[in-house]
């Protein structure tokens, strides 16, 4: 009976709790509220696993202490009547629970921290909380009538609505020092009394009533079933303990699964496979196979047929290995084969022969005969001086400039593989991407004559261990010769849009990203691929990226690049021409190009405004780039000189270089901004 008068001729009943099952509840409330915002922290980070499977995870923890709470708080509250539960009511209350718990951290999830978002997650956890109290209480079956008060039940919602929203607003302003333990501690506390509140104030709003002449049995102070406390302390705990370890065990897990094996093959990775040679003193046999011009396979047939043909090769490979071998795919298109034992040295090369063998066949796959060429590198034990390194002797294989792709099995000659510089400084960027050698640094582009920092670009460096601090002019066209730059652009990709996802945490933003796309990767589908991947994992708009190709990207075939750059300008990435002027001599082509901006090479700029000819082929670009309603962006402007012509002779100038900001780290970006005055 809701907000009606005491029933006549009843006497109201008189309770009393426990204070140790009071405090046992509020512990198990605030418990729960910590495992559901640790377990919503893990929704924050790049994970093999949807964000929305650890937000279920954080609701179903949340939920159920919500639920365990509830019922040890009227275990807590003692009657002399007899009462038990509806048992599938007080199942059906959990649910409630555990629905809004996953709406409230979704929304207080969401990128944009805005106000309202935060009231409406506090609005349905609040909610959420009540409905399972109440719909818990209906559960109670007993001889005696109750009632409520309308004002402390509107009460016990507000507060619940209230301090959920101070929880929530607490964990979503804090949310990027939600790894502090004490922060952590304190949002799980404020939330555990948001659902304690709501409980006692509920409690407080409820009378009791028996007919007058009711037998009282004092054998019933039993505070209400202890059979069914025991039963929902020990189950709520226990689920909660389970799915704090089931996340601990499934992020190790997925982590593992996600650091050291192959997504599509699911073979061992590169990592898997230098950690298995780290790790052994003892001599193997080490042969790796290349597949070679996998990327005309891609470019003809599309990235699916691709992964396909590959998903095949690496199916023959397990399938034609000797037994005491173990198979690693260590980049998209190279296999390493690791034997143990120079006895078995025989059966080894007998593997690879026959690899070979059935390679030189035509692959038949969707009605399309493919033949891959393919080389395979070895080192016997039997050949072998160092342990360690037989992984760069094997490389120097691979890397020899003679090398054909005609299905040979060559071993290592030190007398013909010797390394070199180049060679040496390819074997090591991928060791560099995991180690945090390479990293990114930003160069602000500003508006020449608002000064608002309207876009950064993304500019990469390497810090050797050995050589120290490598120029880009040294190991890009190195990673270029070697087929590596494919692999560092993606890793620059994910990286640059962790930093973007970052910066909105933190409530800042740089306007729209660039990053620079080696010219023989713009006609490549796995470059679309990977874009739209990135930043549907990232949940980022394509708009925030911009990419940066040069002229000699359209100088093989410059249809296939034009009709490649519109298609990734229709997945809503904006395309900017950089070195304009330097590669491509005819302007015929420029009218037909689907980019957004020019972006003018820091060459033309060198001699303005001093030199009038100079001065005038820049001002002929301006009007050609606004004529074609283009973005022009002017690089290496160093001088305040050169900043007043543009700003002078443009109507939008937007300049990069050193006489605004140089190429910085996030956290010099950051600090050059703070102190940057329009």
């Amino acid at each position: 009976m809701f907000f009606g008068p005491p029933p006549k001729d009843l006497i109201e009943l008189q309770g009393v709790y426990s204070l140790p099952l009071i405090g046992l509840s509020i512990l198990i409330a605030c418990f729960a509220s910590y495992t559901a915002l640790a377990m919503n922290e893990r929704a924050q980070k790049n994970s093999f696993l949807h964000h929305n499977f650890w937000l279920t995870l954080a609701s179903i923890a949340m939920g159920f202490g919500i639920w365990s709470m509830h019922f040890v708080g009227m275990s807590a509250f003692s009657l002399p009547v007899s009462m038990h539960y509806d048992r599938l009511l007080t199942i059906i209350s959990i649910f409630p629970a555990m629905l809004t718990s996953f709406l409230a951290f979704y929304i207080a999830n969401r990128p944009k921290k805005i106000l309202w978002l935060n009231i409406i997650a506090g609005v349905v956890m609040g909610l959420g909380i009540s409905t399972m109290h109440y719909v818990g209480m209906a559960a109670m079956k007993m001889d005696a009538s109750y009632v409520y008060d309308k004002w402390l039940f509107t009460a016990s919602i507000i507060i619940a609505i209230s301090v959920s929203f101070v929880a929530l607003f607490i964990f979503s302003a804090l949310q990027r020092y939600m790894e502090n333990r004490f922060i952590q501690f304190l949002a799980a506390i404020i939330m555990g009394l948001a659902v304690s509140s709501m409980h006692y104030t509920g409690m407080m709003a409820i009378s009791f009533y028996v007919v007058s002449d009711y037998t009282y049995n004092s054998m019933m102070n039993h505070e209400f079933e202890l059979s069914f406390l025991v039963i929902t302390v020990a189950g709520g705990m226990a689920i909660l303990l389970s799915l704090l370890l089931l996340s601990t065990l499934v992020d190790r897990y997925v982590n593992y699964r996600a650091n050291y094996y192959d997504t599509l093959t699911r073979l061992p990775n590169r990592r898997h496979f230098e950690r298995r040679l780290a790790n052994s003193s003892a001599k193997q046999t080490l042969a790796i196979w290349h597949i070679h011009d996998m990327e005309r396979v891609n470019r003809e047939n599309g990235y699916l047929f691709g992964d396909e043909v590959l998903q095949h090769v690496a199916d023959l490979m397990i399938a034609l290995k000797s037994p005491q071998t173990d198979l690693y795919r260590i980049k998209g298109n190279r296999f390493a084969f690791l034997g143990r034992g120079q006895e078995r040295e025989i059966a080894f090369q007998t593997a690879m022969e026959k690899i070979a063998q059935t390679l030189r066949q035509p692959i038949t796959y969707q009605d399309k005969e493919i033949i891959l060429p393919a080389v395979c590198a070895w080192l016997p034990v039997s050949q072998q001086n160092e342990s360690s390194k037989i992984y760069s002797d094997v490389l120097a294989v691979l890397n020899s400039p003679s090398l054909q792709y005609k299905f040979e099995i060559i071993p290592y000659d030190p007398n013909i593989h010797t390394y070199t510089f180049d060679r040496e400084i390819a074997r090591d960027v991928e060791r560099a991407m995991v180690e945090e050698e390479l990293y990114l640094v930003y160069q602000p582009k500003v508006n020449g004559k608002t000064y608002e920092v309207i876009g950064v670009e993304t500019l990469l460096r390497w810090q050797h261990p050995t050589y120290g601090m490598l120029s880009p002019a040294v190991f890009i066209p190195i990673l270029e010769e070697y087929d590596q730059m494919l692999d560092v652009t993606d890793w620059v990709i994910e990286r640059t849009c962790r930093q973007i996802v970052e910066w909105r945490k933190d409530g800042r933003s740089f306007g729209q990203v660039s990053i620079n796309i080696p010219g023989q990767y713009v006609t490549s589908t796995r470059l679309l691929k990977v874009l739209k991947q990135t930043v549907t994992n990232y949940d980022l708009e394509p708009r925030l990226l911009e990419l940066e190709i040069t002229e000699t990207s359209f100088v093989k075939s410059i249809e296939e690049a034009m009709r490649a750059v519109s298609i990734i300008r229709q997945d809503g990435f904006s395309v900017a021409l950089d070195d304009f002027g330097m590669g491509v001599s005819s302007l015929s082509y420029l009218k037909k190009l689907p980019i957004s901006t020019l972006k003018i090479d820091k060459s033309f700029l060198e001699e303005v405004p001093a030199f009038e000819k100079d001065s005038s082929i820049i001002q002929a670009i301006i009007a050609l780039g606004s004529s074609l309603d283009l973005s022009i962006v002017f690089e290496g402007v160093e001088t305040e000189e050169q900043a007043q012509f543009l700003s002078s002779t443009c109507e939008q100038p937007i300049i990069q270089g050193y006489y605004f900001a140089k190429p910085m780290i996030a956290s010099e970006l950051i600090e050059w901004r703070q102190n940057f005055r329009l």
